[in-house]
């Protein structure tokens, strides 16, 4: 199957301090891949140069076949390439619809229409409320965010995600600050992802690690030093020296 995301060496540096070593990498559709390393490691820097939040020294991003470097991140997300955060970016004082009505608007080019009463466009409406019954927050979708749990905020990230078509979703570590007893969600929304679409997780919980991917990607300085399977990636000796020592002991004493 072709690519639908593909890396070419990509480096940035600031000042002396390379952060993003010649890294290439590709998905197909409906990978599942995630991206894990030490903190600093630069797991957050790839993933602002490859959505044009961060600009690169030099390498290329594709999009399905398209060379997508030149474009800045709102030309990508047009593109079908679109990220999540690692810390909530959402408006306190507005609600789910409204989030998820504001992306519908803007994926369909009718960004123009945000400033009336897009919450009476039924069919805006029927696609959010679709969308947020298929996350469990149908019941939530006209409560403020600062009125719902933490764990529904980062469902609702993941909603505003979809409602913008993507081809490619980057998530940075949708689980992070979510109760243990809210994970599950977090894992059934992940897993009712379509099936077809390429999706990149970065995470530090191991065992979302491996009860997602089907493929991992480890980063180190910068420099990719492992790119493979799950059971493979415990028995790699620069995997385990860089970062999966404790759990890769852990895992075979268990």
């Amino acid at each position: 199957m072709s690519a639908i995301f593909e890396v070419s060496r990509l480096r940035k540096s600031f000042g002396g301090l390379t952060v993003t070593n010649d890294v290439s990498l590709s998905m197909a559709p409906g990978d599942r891949v995630a991206l894990i390393g030490p903190n600093g490691a630069g797991k957050t820097s790839f993933v602002n140069l490859v959505t044009g939040n961060l600009r690169a020294d030099s390498g290329e991003v594709r999009l399905a076949g398209e060379v997508v470097t030149g474009l800045d991140a709102i030309g990508r997300v047009r593109r079908g390439l679109v990220r999540s955060f690692q810390v909530t970016r959402l408006f306190q004082d507005m609600t789910p619809a409204e989030h998820v009505g504001l992306a519908i608007l803007q994926r369909s080019g009718r960004s123009g229409r945000m400033f009336g009463n897009f919450l009476a466009m039924r069919d805006v409406m029927a696609e959010a409320a679709d969308l947020l019954d298929t996350l469990g927050l149908g019941d939530l979708m006209h409560r403020k965010v600062s009125e719902i749990a933490y764990g529904q905020q980062r469902l609702l990230e993941i909603a505003v995600a979809m409602a913008l078509k993507p081809k490619v979703l980057l998530l940075d570590e949708p689980a992070a600050g979510v109760p243990q007893s809210d994970t599950g969600r977090i894992e059934q929304a992940l897993a009712d992802l379509p099936a077809d679409l390429a999706v990149l997780m970065i995470e530090h919980d191991m065992d979302l690690v491996f009860r997602f991917a089907r493929r991992v990607v480890v980063l180190a300085a910068g420099t990719i030093i492992f790119d493979g399977s799950p059971a493979d990636v415990t028995k790699d000796a620069r995997v385990r020296e860089a970062y999966l020592g404790s759990y890769a002991d852990a895992g075979r004493a268990a």
